[in-house]
């Protein structure tokens, strides 16, 4: 690549949702290294996703694999609101994300870094890829630390909200981890070059 061709970066949120952390940090670190030639990828983690992190023990492979690796202060430390409306990152990914941050999104409260960014990059007209760890009512099962598997509900009210999020403008909902290949896939080619 020469010296005037610019990477394309995308900032990647994640918040306190653990349900697929552990295959959503895989699928990141895979994509990272697929695409290093020509995409960075800036990783912006909540508070909530900073405990979760270290509760699946993945917290230190992401800090080890991104060079750009940032855990929120408050709504506006770091300052990514403010790079995504000015275009610095062609689009946000928010992976995992929690029902709580998909609740606030939808009701525009903004005050958590992710939940934020994302608002201020729809006002910009900029676009979001949002992977809710609540996607439709159901019963899901999730390995926990330990290795043990329990059971957790999906109730009708985070349903509910995550189909309001998919009437959203710039908003795209993913249900499944391996579906973030496809959007790299998609606008940077299989190869990444």
């Amino acid at each position: 690549m020469s010296e005037k061709q610019k990477k394309c970066k995308i900032a990647w949120g994640i918040t306190g949702g653990g349900d697929k952390i552990a295959e959503i940090v895989k699928v990141m670190v895979a994509i990272k290294k697929q695409y290093e030639s020509n995409v960075d990828i800036h990783v912006f983690v909540s508070k909530n996703g900073e405990t979760m992190l270290k509760f699946y023990r993945q917290f230190d492979i992401l800090k080890q694999e991104f060079a750009q690796f940032n855990v929120e202060m408050n709504p506006n430390a770091p300052f990514l609101a403010s790079w995504l409306q000015s275009g610095k990152y062609d689009f946000m990914m928010v992976a995992p994300t929690s029902s709580n941050t998909v609740a606030k999104i939808v009701n525009g409260i903004g005050d958590t870094l992710i939940t934020n960014s994302v608002i201020m990059c729809l006002k910009a007209f900029g676009t979001v890829y949002v992977l809710p760890t609540d996607y439709e009512e159901s019963v899901v099962e999730t390995v926990i630390p330990n290795g043990k598997t329990i059971k957790i509900q999906v109730r009708k009210e985070e349903a509910e909200q995550t189909r309001k999020l998919k009437q959203m403008a710039g908003m795209y909902v993913i249900e499944k981890p391996e579906e973030i290949q496809n959007i790299f896939a998609k606008r940077y080619g299989n190869s990444g070059h």
